[in-house]
């Protein structure tokens, strides 16, 4: 008969490690394992909030991803420790005092006493057998390897293995219920040498990937020391270069001192030639004052008179002579004022100079030809760049910022798009549209548009199906007009927003709409998606030709721009341009663009920027999200 140790070890095993439960918990399937295993399977989980239950797949959540927060099996718990607390008894002796088990043999499934150990061990049929010491078996060191007992057959080993139902059966078992189902039974010892060849397979892989993983972590740590070894290079470099730089500037500055050292002792000089000559006219006066003043002491004899009135007429004379003359002195200083300390223009005379990350030029900085004019700007289909004025028409640049064509000359331009066939639309003051041929002839298309003072002026794009939007900010709407003219198909409400600029996608019905100091995204319905500030500057947003969305930071008051790159979603993916020095223009007004060629086009209310940006290089993932999003 089974001991009480044999029946209750056997239902007391993990699962899992097929040990005795060592703290026990519990998941919410009811389903028990060691608090040890249940760690080492939540490491293996895609989020560890969850654990999915090795028997029955039910997920359990795991407060704080913490296993030991898990509900403690107790009464589990507490058989545990009184089967750790009970020595088993021989189960081999057939007297009627048993005797303490001191071992245990894996292949006959039988606690052994001293003596039945020793008489064991000398039969040769059993001297190969895999006996344990009972120590390790009640440390939980050693899992013991027995056959189980049927349940319905309680004399009958479970020497066989149903493969559909998973389970060990006795022989009894495989006759009547299995086979007759037709179920695939098989040795128990067959399946458990197949299982154990199959869990050798998985440990050959799993040590082929462990190696592979351990090759790969080697890997990165030499990319990390050639990484470190690179920025440590990059910072001797810079630390050269600084010193480097500090020493020119250290002999530039004494150079500079040594002219502003020279320049003024040459004025010292002159101002002190100045101030002698005064002071040499003025003893002059003063001496021949006291020979005059002296005439006055006594009466002059004929001699003395003649003399006396030869010196008063002298001093009369000299008296009448011009008085000094500030203008010297004070050209003097003009002239040394005209001298400027003015900071050298190369850069890199000045400053440190950049790590090879990123890099942008500025191909041309033009002068618009009317100060102050500028309305609008769009790119045009034949390459070019098209800016409006609210004076003088639409001037035409090419890439290389070369006016090439002034058309519509005196026309308040304040809007201008373009259709895929060719045609232009251009919004002219009193919100009134027109649309011209390539050759800008004036087509008969009348438009049903809302008044200058009725809407206020507004933002102007036409999208890939040459529907043509017209926003207005002071009634806050976007009006969509076919090319054929009439009335507006459809209206957009923008309520908490003001369209001043709009700009359409090419391969998705949206608007990105730029409002005071933000960016907006729009979708086909006018639904705002998301929105673009940055306190204390103003956004100027442009569509590239890839669908990423660029704006243009300014710090009108610095005139300073920085240009970022943003996916259709506005969601942020690189920075173009940081701090690009502009000249303030009067006129807080600026447009962003991009040339088909992919320079980017900035204008002011006065001049023209254009800006390579090609060489710029955003993260690998750019692209794909541009597109993505």
């Amino acid at each position: 008969m089974a001991t009480f140790h044999q029946i209750s070890s056997q239902n007391l095993e993990c699962p899992i490690c097929l040990t005795l439960f060592n703290q026990p918990k519990s998941l919410i399937c009811s389903h028990t394992f060691c608090k040890h295993c249940l760690q080492q399977i939540c490491q293996t989980q895609p989020s560890r909030q969850t654990i999915a239950c090795p028997i029955c797949r039910k997920e359990t959540p795991v407060p704080s991803a913490d296993v030991s927060k898990l509900q403690t099996n107790v009464p589990v718990n507490s058989l545990v420790d009184e089967v750790k607390t009970k020595n088993p008894i021989c189960t081999v002796c057939e007297m009627d005092e048993k005797q303490p088990a001191v071992s245990y043999c894996q292949d006959c499934g039988k606690y052994m006493c001293e003596s039945c150990e020793n008489i064991h061990s000398l039969w040769k049929p059993v001297s190969s057998h895999e006996v344990v010491p009972m120590s390790e078996v009640l440390s939980g060191k050693v899992p013991l390897k027995r056959r189980r007992k049927c349940k319905k057959h309680p004399n009958d080993d479970e020497e066989y293995f149903c493969t559909k139902c998973r389970e060990y059966i006795c022989s009894k078992c495989g006759i009547v219920r299995h086979l007759q189902a037709g179920h695939q039974i098989e040795e128990a010892a067959i399946h458990e040498e197949n299982l154990k060849e199959n869990i050798k397979k998985l440990q050959d892989r799993a040590k082929s990937k462990k190696t592979t993983i351990e090759n790969h972590i080697d890997y990165i740590e030499t990319q990390r020391n050639e990484i470190t070894n690179m920025m440590r290079r990059l910072n001797n470099d810079i630390d050269k270069t600084y010193e480097e730089y500090i020493q020119l500037l250290t002999d530039r500055r004494e150079a500079l001192k040594c002219q502003v050292k020279q320049w003024s002792e040459k004025f010292e000089k002159k101002l002190q030639t100045l101030e002698e000559e005064s002071r040499q006219t003025f003893s002059h006066v003063n001496a021949m004052e006291e020979l005059v003043t002296n005439g006055m002491k006594v009466p002059l004899e004929k001699d003395a008179l003649f003399a006396h009135d030869t010196l008063c007429e002298n001093l009369k004379s000299f008296l009448e002579r011009d008085d000094p003359d500030d203008q010297s002195p004070k050209g003097v200083a003009e002239r040394a004022q005209r001298i400027s300390f003015r900071k050298e223009a190369k850069v890199n005379e000045l400053r440190l100079g950049e790590l090879e990350d990123k890099t942008w030029d500025v191909k041309a900085d033009v002068e618009l030809p009317r100060i102050g004019s500028m309305a609008c700007a769009t790119r045009a289909p034949d390459g070019k760049m098209a800016v409006g004025s609210r004076h003088y028409g639409i001037h035409l640049y090419s890439p290389d910022g070369e006016l090439q064509q002034t058309v519509l000359k005196y026309i308040s331009v304040w809007g201008i798009g373009f259709l895929s066939d060719g045609l232009s639309v251009v919004r002219v003051i009193g919100n009134n549209v027109s649309l011209y041929t390539p050759q800008w002839e004036k087509l008969d298309v009348t438009f049903e548009t809302t008044g200058k003072f009725d809407g206020g002026i507004g933002g102007l794009t036409v999208d890939t199906d040459d529907n043509i939007y017209m926003g207005y900010m002071w009634t806050k709407k976007i009006q969509i007009f076919t090319p054929q003219g009439g009335k507006a198909i459809r209206e957009i409400m923008c309520t908490e927003h003001t369209p001043y600029q709009l700009f359409s996608f090419h391969t998705t019905v949206k608007l990105i709409l730029k409002d005071l100091s933000s960016v907006v995204c729009l979708d086909s319905q006018g639904k705002k998606e998301n929105v673009l500030m940055k306190e204390g500057m103003y956004a100027y947003p442009a569509v590239r030709r890839d669908d990423s969305v660029i704006v243009a930071w300014v710090n009108h008051k610095k005139g300073l721009v920085s240009i970022d790159r943003y996916t259709r979603g506005l969601e942020h993916l690189c920075n173009l341009i940081t701090d690009f020095k502009i000249v303030k223009p009067q006129l807080d007004w600026y447009y962003l663009q991009e040339f088909e060629s992919g320079e980017i086009a900035l204008c002011t209310a006065d001049r023209l920027y254009i800006i390579d940006a090609s060489n710029v290089k955003c993260d690998g993932f750019c692209s794909i999200a541009c597109w993505g999003k």
